[in-house]
């Protein structure tokens, strides 16, 4: 098991702390340092500015949003990020909510597993530096009534595999996890449940012919410390009430 630390999302009050926390975990020899991005501050800006002030500790996005970026535009960012960081970058990808895609980034809270599999065939193909043709539901590159023409990448990542991570919730999701990425990034993990959790994922490995050995699990796990459960968990429900209440809808259990 490695240890890493999460940020959350930038411009609470607490960002010189924050910067702090990373260079520590970094002196530590922690494993990464993970960013996440809602409709407040993004993940790309907060994982260059600590990857610029750390010196061995890997950079996670946790995550970014797939309704917010075109595929292409997630492989230009992960190729930069790892270039500057000299190779430290895991690139994690989530569908976020109904709320977030549709309230703020105008996209349709559709079909998520299927665009998530186009989105991650689409940056992996850019990434590997192919010239990026795609048909597909969601994403068709390049476009067949216009000028544009297939592009190739210009930035060479300085690794060959950038790690893609996917923030899932429930068997299908989990299932494809297993199948196209190299990383699960759990939110809300119960350690009671570890089994049942694991199930979808190495029938997803299964499925695309691979097994467990070198897939990366980083359940997200709050940690505050103080003199009663209560005091301190007075601090964990305002994250709970956010992913729990404030991300899904009343009507459907996203």
């Amino acid at each position: 098991m490695k240890l890493s630390v999460n940020l959350g999302y930038w411009g609470a009050g607490n960002d010189a702390d924050n910067l702090e926390v990373a260079r520590e975990a970094d002196r530590l020899g922690y494993s990464c340092v993970w960013a996440a991005e809602a409709y407040g501050s993004d993940a790309a800006t907060v994982l260059t500015w600590i990857a610029a002030q750390t010196k061995q500790i890997d950079v996670g996005s946790a995550i970014f949003q797939i309704p917010g970026r075109s595929p292409a535009n997630t492989a230009m960012t992960a190729a930069t990020l790892d270039t500057l960081s000299g190779g430290r970058f895991r690139l994690g990808l989530g569908v976020s909510g109904p709320q977030v895609s549709e309230g703020w980034h105008g996209v349709r809270f559709t079909k998520p597993l299927q665009r998530t599999r186009e989105y991650v065939d689409i940056v992996r193909m850019a990434l590997s530096r192919q010239r990026v043709q795609y048909v597909g539901e969601f994403f068709t590159l390049p476009l067949p009534d216009g000028p544009g023409k297939a592009l190739t990448l210009t930035v060479h990542p300085v690794r060959e595999n950038i790690p893609i991570y996917l923030a899932s919730i429930g068997p299908k999701n989990l299932e494809l996890t297993g199948e196209i990425a190299d990383g699960w990034l759990a939110i809300f993990f119960s350690p009671e449940h570890a089994s049942e959790l694991m199930k979808p994922l190495i029938a997803g490995r299964e499925k695309s012919g691979k097994t467990m050995e070198g897939f990366d699990v980083v359940p997200t796990v709050p940690v505050v410390p103080g003199a009663s459960v209560e005091e301190c968990a007075d601090y964990v429900r305002p994250y709970a009430a956010l992913y729990i209440g404030g991300m899904g809808a009343r009507d459907k259990n996203f």
